[in-house]
């Protein structure tokens, strides 16, 4: 991935370089990158690879999804907060998770860790079962699964 796109930049800065203008301007190399992006796109199946923009398309999609998720969050949050009787009763549950490489468990884990409503406590030392924190384990425990399993689809399709 990281190749492809410094063949795109080094693309880019031909392109730059062999367009006669006086002085070099930025759309004459984001003209030259955008034409990278097409020239790698046709070739990129020999590259062994999957095409690069694929990748960082799905860690955008990640970033919205973790964005979303907040927001929901924090309105579930600041309801039960602003309720008058409070009654949730907090609680710990376990979850098993498919994802294998410490990248994918870290990430995993900080995406839950930063979701209002919801604490990853502990890891097991295999890094395939998390021990989370529940503001509200009756209310919240089906949408914090549910979270879990889109973060995890998320992670895998970036990753591999």
């Amino acid at each position: 991935m990281f190749g492809q796109f410094l063949l795109n930049l080094f693309i880019a800065l031909l392109w730059l370089l062999l367009v006669d203008e006086p002085i070099p301007q930025f759309t004459t190399f984001l003209t030259g990158f955008f034409v990278g992006i097409g020239i790698l796109y046709v070739m990129y199946r020999f590259f062994g690879t999957q095409f690069y923009l694929r990748r960082v398309m799905k860690i955008i999609y990640l970033i919205q999804l973790f964005i979303k998720e907040l927001v929901t969050s924090s309105f579930s949050v600041m309801k039960q907060i602003l309720t008058p009787n409070l009654k949730i009763t907090p609680g710990i549950f376990t979850y098993r998770t498919n994802l294998t490489g410490e990248w994918e468990v870290t990430a995993l884990a900080l995406l839950l860790t930063l979701t209002p409503g919801s604490v990853v406590m502990e890891v097991s030392e295999e890094g395939d079962v998390f021990y989370i924190h529940a503001m509200d384990i009756e209310e919240s425990k089906e949408a914090v699964i549910q979270s879990i399993g889109k973060f995890e689809k998320a992670i895998l399709e970036v990753t591999r």
